[in-house]
């Protein structure tokens, strides 16, 4: 055999290796593009539906098209909900063809340079931190609005010229119709209302958008939407307040036309969320706005009787995604999840290590919502992840700092359990905690590895993602797989020194021996509110943790979460919405047709009763199908072989102080300051040079700003030797 005879498998192979991998790359493009164009002429519907130009245009469509099943509602659902849940469609198919990929290292630009999603433009202000994209997305909505007010304005104004009628009776027309048009323009904004908050969607999946970055945009959203609603109504009321028949109009149900009196309750129910979701009112008690805001479902229902199927159609594709996801996290929530090891750190931190199946991903910035049964069975409380992916397979950890009541009773309930490890009797039932769990969810990309320069900006149990994200990258470099950072500045600041053991939860040197030769790692720490080391730190690193495991008897936590398998959360989207598709052609032809039903508050309830059916049955079909095929490979996996064991997760007193002893090079405290980041920036511009340096911040609102604001001042001024900073931040506020 012939040294050509050998290699020339391998170069074909090779050959047809790029072929494919060019392909996909083709076909992603397309899919790109496709969608964008998609977006694009669906905006430009909305914005041309006020003008007189854009009602001839939907009359002629209506027309032509009103030959379907579902006449007019069919029309209206197609032009105005089918984008989104087209754009939905072929991000599955991105997602499937990307495949679950491992990172690919890519060379640093030579040319760094500012990027829209990653330019801090908006500091100071009601939005708090907005970055230069999300600028224009509030823009392009506040042209939207004014653009609407003016052309609605116009057309009535022309409307009521050519009217003979009283300067009372004009005035009223004039209250109606501008309530009518806000009306309108508070449906288009509620196309958008939901499709933030629905955690696994492909949607957020797709652009790469997280759920605690993209709840944000749910607020302003929420804002803008119930401002015109509100507006909406109180025109009708001061209208039939000067009519002199308010009451009657305000209790009237009518068969034919709009149904006033659901959508007073559903304006009654979005009040009362908006107002509980105030920042004032959510700080002053959570719970309040927390299951106020459970109304949600009077909202949408009590907003489908009120106008009908046909209008309610308009917004029904944000609402139907959002339905979706709520099923899903219903089914994935109903599992009780193992807590392999649970403990209560000298600080008032717990950290509990949770079980999960090797199949189910999540990254180092991932965040999971955890329910505790026996503290409440309504309340889920979001907390990022504190481990790496590659730390163990089967498990993944979460620390948990004690800011308030239910934090307080978990860990007063761990204590309790530590105590109770000996019942005094066999009669007596051993303590134990319960735990559901949802997610994980994050970032479809780890952002964190595609930069060569890191800064990690963490303030009091912000240092928690850090962690993960500092052992994702020792692990990779100690294995040689593809990371770039190779230069890291942690700043950490805290409030009392006692919060320095949560750095010996992980040991860089049993990850990656000799680090510091292929890493460049420094930690500054900060402790404001001491001003100087206590005098025996002993003290403070040695103290005894209460540890409990296993706490729960459950399994590992279920794969049914959107951000799961591509291809199963992929079907379940598909399979829903083409049921819906197809149920509500089937209620058309053999129902609502046939019989001549043209109640509008009742075809509303229908519609909404189709959406809420195809979500149950042909989702729960998948969903059903889905949860066993997810048996069928745990029972494949060796899992009580691989799984960490209780005994695996411990701290004693040595690992408690082994980041102090072995890494005194690295780490810098100062006590009694705060971080200087004028001068911390103005260092690493001079130490770094030219190059794309990514900032991720994790703390209190305060310090997010402090950080974005040194970072946009940086970039403006920035002289060509000088890096470019890239801000990121991890933090969110329910």
């Amino acid at each position: 055999m012939d040294e050509n005879s050998v290699q020339e498998p391998l170069l074909l192979s090779e050959i047809s290796v790029k072929k494919t991998s060019l392909l996909v790359s083709s076909v992603k493009w397309i899919l790109k593009i496709l969608m964008w164009a998609i977006f694009v002429a669906w905006i430009g519907v909305i914005f041309l539906f006020p003008t007189q130009f854009g009602n001839g245009l939907l009359e002629k469509y209506i027309h032509a098209t009103n030959g379907n099943p579902c006449g007019i509602t069919g029309s209206l659902f197609l032009v105005l909900s089918g984008p989104v849940l087209v754009i939905a469609f072929l991000s599955i198919f991105h997602l499937i063809i990307s495949g679950d990929e491992e990172f690919q290292q890519k060379k640093s630009s030579k040319h760094p340079g500012v990027r829209l999603w990653t330019f801090p433009f908006l500091v100071d202000g009601p939005f708090g931190v907005v970055s230069a994209a999300e600028f224009i997305g509030i823009l392009l909505f506040v042209v939207y609005v004014i653009w609407a007010l003016y052309a609605y304005i116009i057309q009535s104004l022309n409307r009521i010229s050519g009217e003979d009628l009283t300067l009372m009776e004009e005035s009223i027309l004039f209250l109606k119709m501008m309530g009518g048009h806000l009306g309108s323009m508070g449906l288009y904004c509620m196309a958008f209302l939901f499709l933030p908050v629905a955690r696994g969607s492909v949607l957020l999946r797709f652009i790469n958008i997280p759920f605690e970055h993209a709840t944000r945009y749910h607020v302003w959203l929420g804002h803008l939407t119930m401002v015109l609603f509100t507006l909406h109504g109180l025109l009708y009321i001061v209208g039939w307040a000067m009519e002199g028949n308010l009451l009657h109009k305000l209790l009237s149900w009518k068969d034919i036309g709009v149904a006033i009196l659901p959508g007073v309750i559903s304006l009654f129910a979005g009040l009362l969320m908006w107002v509980t979701s105030l920042p004032p009112v959510r700080k002053w008690n959570f719970e309040l706005f927390f299951y106020t805001h459970q109304l949600y479902v009077v909202f949408v229902l009590g907003l489908a009787l009120h106008v009908g199927d046909f209008i309610f159609s308009m917004a029904a594709g944000g609402i139907f995604l959002f339905m979706l996801d709520r099923f899903l996290r219903l089914c994935q929530s109903r599992r009780t999840v193992d807590i392999i090891s649970a403990k209560s750190l000298p600080c008032g931190t717990v950290e509990l290590v949770l079980s999960k199946p090797g199949n189910l991903r999540y990254n180092a910035l991932s965040f999971v919502f955890l329910q505790i049964r026996e503290l409440s069975w309504l309340q889920w409380h979001p907390f990022s992840v504190s481990s790496s992916p590659l730390d163990g397979k089967y498990h993944l950890s979460i620390l948990i700092k004690v800011l308030g009541e239910w934090t307080a009773r978990l860990r007063g309930s761990i204590m309790n359990i530590s105590e109770a490890e000996q019942p005094a009797s066999p009669s007596q039932p051993r303590p134990k905690i319960t735990a559901s769990v949802e997610g994980p969810y994050g970032h479809e990309a780890p952002y964190h590895l595609m930069y060569e320069n890191l800064i990690l900006v963490a303030g009091g149990i912000g240092i928690s993602p850090f962690l993960a994200i500092l052992s994702d990258i020792l692990h990779r470099v100690n294995e040689g797989r593809p990371c770039l950072p190779r230069n890291i500045l942690i700043v950490w600041a805290v409030k009392r020194s006692n919060e320095l053991p949560l750095l010996s939860t992980m040991d860089l040197e049993s990850i990656c021996p000799y680090f510091y030769d292929k890493l460049n790692l420094e930690i500054s720490i900060y402790v404001t509110r001491e001003s100087d080391p206590p005098l025996e730190e002993g003290d403070i690193h040695n103290v005894t943790v209460s540890s409990v495991c296993p706490m729960s008897k459950g399994c590992g936590m279920s794969v049914l979460v959107g951000t799961g398998d591509s291809i199963w959360s992929g079907l379940y989207v598909i399979s829903s919405t083409v049921g819906f598709v197809i149920s509500l052609g089937i209620l058309y032809i053999f129902y609502i047709n046939p019989c001549s039903i043209s109640t509008w508050w009742y075809k509303g309830l229908l519609f909404f009763g189709c959406m809420l059916a195809s979500v149950v049955i042909f989702g729960g079909l998948v969903v059903g199908l889905w949860h066993l095929w997810e048996k069928k490979i745990s029972a494949r996996e060796e899992y009580e072989e691989n799984r960490l064991k209780p005994g695996m997760v411990q701290h004693n007193e040595d690992a408690v102080n082994l980041f102090q002893k072995n890494h005194t090079s690295i780490t810098t405290i100062q006590y009694g300051s705060r971080p200087d980041f004028k001068e911390i920036f103005g260092s690493i511009s001079e130490n770094w040079g030219y190059a794309d340096v990514g900032v991720i911040v994790c703390g209190p609102p305060t310090l997010e700003t402090s950080v974005a604001r040194e970072i946009r001042s940086r970039n403006l001024k920035r002289e060509s030797h000088h890096p470019v900073f890239h801000f990121h931040s991890h933090t969110f506020d329910l």
